[in-house]
């Protein structure tokens, strides 16, 4: 009989092999649906034309606007999508593990609201477009104030007494709001940005196209490579900094480097939607009761469950109301919403679990 950790390990391949399967088949489904119906069969013979060497070999003509539309207007969304969904999941994984409390997540904590504030002063003043451009600018005031933002909660909360689930939550959602409140005023003299901003601040993929993804892509899967790499030091800490101490882990250095990470991914993310909420909350929670604690396989699990998860919601808030659109951010907190007070309202018995 083979010893259990080669049985867990086996397990933790079939998880991973059956998400990366079933993404793969919801991107070719998804780039299906839309107000012009294109088959499967089309959809991938589009896709495999665009591989080098292997589409010299594929055959078939396909329509001229079929191709334009999968290629230009729909992968691309669904690609931003699965990015911001593997970005939002794996921070709010991070910071649960870091602060060894379940309900921390971008969105409680305040991060997607000062990534959001960011992003608002780059569209509605222009701040940095005209050094780096208005398509970079957004990014990088995303993820100034997302670092502010994330290490004012934590550092505030240090202050008040300790890094608390209440602590934290509260002042979450303190500054959320101060910071809610100065995206309101900028929107109140920005008129001519009037309607970028609305649409940051629902969440919405509307917009993303190929440059969002091919800025945001390298920032979030980077920042994800840095934060796996300390998958094994995130399962010390949470046995406690004291332990985590003497088993050689420093553990204000490893918040500070992931703090960071969080914060890049979450602002690459943020960058291409807005505020998408609840996310970050609700997929590491059902990926924990699927595969168990072990970050290492945690964080891959969540990351490609929330790419699958936002996906969904997206094409939902596609095909709802067509052919209006509802923004992706109204769908994801209708979901999440509900699941968060179960958590405050099972708050004793969640943190049993955890501890186990």
């Amino acid at each position: 009989m083979p010893p259990p950790i080669f049985n867990r390990l086996s397990r933790w391949k079939l998880i991973l092999l059956l998400l990366v399967a079933t993404l793969i088949l919801l991107v070719l489904v998804v780039i299906t649906i839309g107000p012009v119906q294109i088959s499967l069969s089309n959809v991938y013979t589009i896709l495999v034309k665009e591989i080098p060497l292997i589409g010299d070999f594929v055959e078939g003509e396909i329509p001229a606007i079929e191709t334009e539309i999968v290629l230009n207007i729909r992968l691309p969304r669904v690609l931003g999508a699965a990015i911001v969904g593997v970005a939002l999941t794996a921070a709010g994984v991070v910071l649960q593990g870091l602060l060894r409390n379940p309900m921390a997540d971008p969105y409680v904590l305040g991060i997607s609201a000062g990534a959001s504030l960011g992003a608002s002063l780059a569209i509605g003043f222009g701040f940095g477009a005209t050094v780096l451009g208005f398509l970079y600018a957004v990014p990088l005031m995303a993820f100034i104030c997302a670092l502010g933002t994330i290490f004012l909660v934590y550092n505030v909360a240090k202050l008040s007494g300790g890094n608390s689930m209440l602590s934290l939550l509260l002042i979450g959602i303190a500054v959320s709001s101060f910071l809610s409140a100065i995206v309101s005023f900028i929107k109140l003299i920005s008129v001519d940005a009037l309607h970028g901003i609305i649409y940051w601040i629902m969440g919405s993929l509307q917009f993303a196209g190929w440059n969002h993804v091919y800025i945001a892509s390298p920032l979030i899967l980077g920042g994800i490579v840095v934060i796996f790499f300390f998958a094994r030091d995130l399962n010390v800490l949470s046995l406690g900094e004291t332990q985590a101490q003497h088993l050689g882990v420093d553990a204000e250095k490893l918040k500070t480097r992931l703090l960071i990470c969080v914060s890049l991914v979450t602002a690459a993310a943020v960058s291409i939607s807005g505020i998408i909420g609840f996310i970050g909350l609700i997929i590491p929670h059902l990926t924990r009761i699927l595969v168990g604690p072990d970050h290492r396989i945690l964080i891959p699990t969540s990351a490609l469950l929330g790419a699958i998860v936002l996906i969904v919601c997206d094409t939902l808030a596609r095909v709802l109301m067509s052919p209006a659109e509802i923004p992706v951010g109204i769908i994801t907190s209708l979901l999440g919403s509900p699941f968060f007070v179960y958590l405050l309202l099972n708050r004793k018995n969640r943190r049993s679990t955890w501890q186990n």
